[in-house]
Formats: C-alpha cells, structure tokens, sequence
C-alpha cells in the first residue's frame, strides 16, 4: 500500500499504485480500481482509499494526427502540455485548456475541464470526437455522439467510474503561433466585473478575472479582468519562459490570511491596466501558476482546500455574500479566479460547466475554521441554484452532491462494478 495525495495535498490516503505499460494491456484483477492521470484533481476524486490507482502516464503516445484537419488520436495518459509541444510548431494548439497544461487527456475528458472560452466553445469535451473505453471484463465500447452515445454521455465528466479512456480522437484548432493579444482592465465590484464580459464577449475569444477576495467595504469585489484572442501573426518579443521550483514543504502554510491581504492590495495596485493591448506567451496566458513547480507544497503540511461553484448570472448577491464571509471568517483565497460562463449545454451527465459565473477559490487548510466557511460557502451556492466542481472538491457532504447533481441515480447505471473512487463512496454515503 502506498499513500498518496492529490494536488491539494489532502486529504491522505493509503492504496494500491499499479501501472499501466501499454493501452493493449489488461486491467488489473483487484478491485475496486480508479485510473488515475497526473493527480492534478484537488480533491479526493482521484484517489481511492483501500483500493488500486490504475496509473496512465504511460500512455503518452500519439496514435495519428491529421496536419489539414487537425484531428488528433492519442492515448489517454499524454498530457495537454505534452501535445501543445508537439503539435504548436505545426500549427495546432488544443480548443480548450483549463488552468494548467499538466492534466492528462483521460483526466481532462473524465471532468469536463472548461477554459477561459466557455463562452465561445464549450468545455473539452465539446472537442472529443469520440474514445475507446474499457471496462473490467475486458470489453471495449467505442464511444461518440454517433455510437454508443449514452456511454458518451455517462463518460464525460464521469469522474474515471465508468471503465479506463484509453485513446480518444480531438478535434484542434489552429494557431498563428504562440501569442495572445490581451487587454487588461480594473473593476470595483462584481456588478462592473458583469458589465465587462457582457461587453467583451463579443470580441475576445478568452476572459478572465483575479477577485481579491480579502478586501472589504467599499472596495470589496475588486478585481483584474483579462481578455485576449490568438495572436494574429507568429511574430513577438523573444525570451524564453522562466520557471522555478518551490524545493520543500514548509513546516507551516506561509499563505495565511495577513499575507494574502498584503499580496492581493500590491497585485491590484501594481496591475498594469487600461494600456494598449499586450502580446503575452500562452504560457503566461492560459498557466501562469505553471511556472512555479509544486506550487502547492507553499500551504503547507495539512495542504489546502479549493472551492469552485458555479451560479446563475444574475447572483451578483450571492458572490458578493460569499466574498462577505470570507473576510469574515479571515480566510484569504489568493488564486481567487472569476469567469463566465456560456450558453452552451455540457455533454456529460454529470458535468459541471452550466451557464452563469464560475468563482475558484483556494483555502489553506485550518482545520474546523475552514470546514465551517466552506459549508457556508455551500449554503449560498445551492440557494442560488448553483453547483460545486466535485473535481475541486474534498468536502462536500452526500447531500450536497446529490442536490448539485440529481443525474447521479441514472449515472449508476454506467459505473463499472470493479471502479470506485474515495470521492464516489463519500458523496453516495457508501462505506469502502
């Protein structure tokens, strides 16, 4: 038995790590099993207590790719990062990305990831052609919106239950290079943050915003928004992209609620706004967080907790309530992200994406303090008619879940009987 976490370092599991070495090979006999990608989920979604871990990174390959079309056939264990490396030069770069390029496709097809597009394209799985899945007796389903839909549909957003991804085929899209023309913009409150993407979704293919979630009064809700399209041409300033590693976990979480309040006041202030447009490297764009290695290890020993809700666009009252009670409950969020999302409806049965506004919060652990708060947190959420990202999640109570997601009784259905995950067992209010 091995212990392991997922990114948010919490909580700490004991289980079976057994790897994969080829997609032709035989899943393992001992159940219950969970495939497990590069372990970038928050929460406990990817892990599985008393059981196997199913790793994948060894199916890293490229199967076929298509230069006129940009269709790509891949195994499920390569990363986006590790496409984006190959296929950029020629052209290509992946639809939709979420907040770093280190998830697997597998892991980005079984949450639904969704990127700063939503509003134009959708989630990743609006991009997915189709995939092969395989269950535990050894049978394959070959799965589209064509052929067996309904397993499509269970897959997607599936939370890896319903048997292992082993290829997939994505549709890319094409790119001028590397760049991204971006503007910058200051707001003073969640209303002005709607009024932004209301006016900048027409013309910028991304937006984003950075909340501070620690001011309070008159200047609680401010933010920096951002908005960009592929550049439009491969030429741009050189460099090359600087990253450095955090080398250790600190015997405390450096990230308390006084640092985070001085960190977020000199980000907003020293935020180059309202300028000329800006031409940024996509790694900077769409991964900032990238260029520090093992970023999370600077919570801390007891890690830390990521809340991500999604609400109803015009609940500008419940975001500014939950901002409300984090100042006083003093938990600071620094990586507190704002985005919009579109009209498009999610393909998986239990997806998460759903139009309105997404927030994402990142919460050191203090114990009862932080677990108190997030329930809260909740309360809001679902009077809201909002939901919570089970990827993010390490918390959430059976009830929540089942009110978030009531398509979980029909998504039984599609579970293979060996699969289970520690996530699964908690919020069914099932026993290992």
């Amino acid at each position: 038995m091995s212990i392991g976490t997922s990114w948010g370092r919490l909580p700490h599991h004991q289980q079976r790590i057994i790897a994969l070495r080829n997609r032709f090979e035989a899943l393992p006999a001992s159940a219950p099993l969970l495939p497990y990608g590069n372990g970038r989920s928050y929460g406990d979604v990817c892990l599985n207590e008393g059981g196997t871990l199913v790793t994948t990174r060894a199916l890293n390959h490229l199967i076929a790719f298509d230069p006129t079309t940009g269709v790509l056939e891949c195994e499920s264990g390569i990363l986006l990062s590790e496409i984006i490396d190959l296929l950029l030069p020629k052209g290509w770069f992946p639809p939709v990305v979420p907040g770093t390029a280190y998830v697997t496709v597998g892991g980005a097809i079984a949450n639904d990831v969704h990127g700063k597009n939503h509003h134009r394209v959708g989630t990743f799985a609006h991009h997915v052609l189709s995939f092969e899945l395989l269950r535990s007796d050894g049978r394959t389903i070959d799965c589209s919106r064509e052929s067996n839909p309904e397993w499509f549909r269970a897959t997607i957003g599936g939370l890896g239950l319903t048997g292992l991804i082993r290829r997939a085929r994505l549709q890319l899209r094409p790119v001028r290079g590397p760049w991204i023309d971006c503007s910058t913009h200051r707001f003073l409150g969640v209303e002005q943050f709607l009024q932004l993407t209301e006016s900048s979704d027409r013309d910028f293919e991304y937006t984003v915003a950075w909340i501070d979630s620690t001011s309070r009064g008159s200047k609680r809700g401010r933010g920096i928004f951002v908005c960009g399209n592929h550049a439009s041409a491969a030429d741009a300033p050189s460099g090359a992209r600087r990253t450095f590693r955090i080398p250790l976990t600190p015997p405390v979480c450096t990230l308390t609620n006084t640092s985070v309040r001085w960190l977020n006041a000199l980000y907003f202030r020293r935020a180059r706004t309202d300028g000329p447009r800006q031409r940024q490297h996509y790694q900077d764009f769409h991964f900032p967080l990238d260029r520090i290695q093992e970023w999370n290890r600077l919570y801390g020993p007891r890690g830390f907790f990521q809340y991500q809700c999604a609400l109803p666009s015009h609940n500008a009252a419940a975001l500014n309530e939950m901002l409300e009670r984090m100042t006083s409950a003093r938990h600071g969020s620094f990586v507190s992200v704002l985005k919009k999302f579109g009209n498009l409806e999610s393909l998986g049965m239990l997806s998460f994406a759903r139009p309105g506004v997404t927030l994402a919060l990142d919460l050191p652990n203090q114990g009862a303090a932080t677990l108190r708060l997030l329930e809260a947190l909740d309360a809001i959420t679902q009077q809201a008619g909002g939901v919570v990202y089970p990827a993010k999640d390490a918390r959430m109570s059976a009830r929540s879940f089942q009110t978030y997601f009531p398509a979980w009784v029909d998504f039984r259905r599609y579970i293979d009987p060996h699969f289970s995950s520690s996530f699964w067992r908690r919020v069914t209010a099932q026993t290992s």
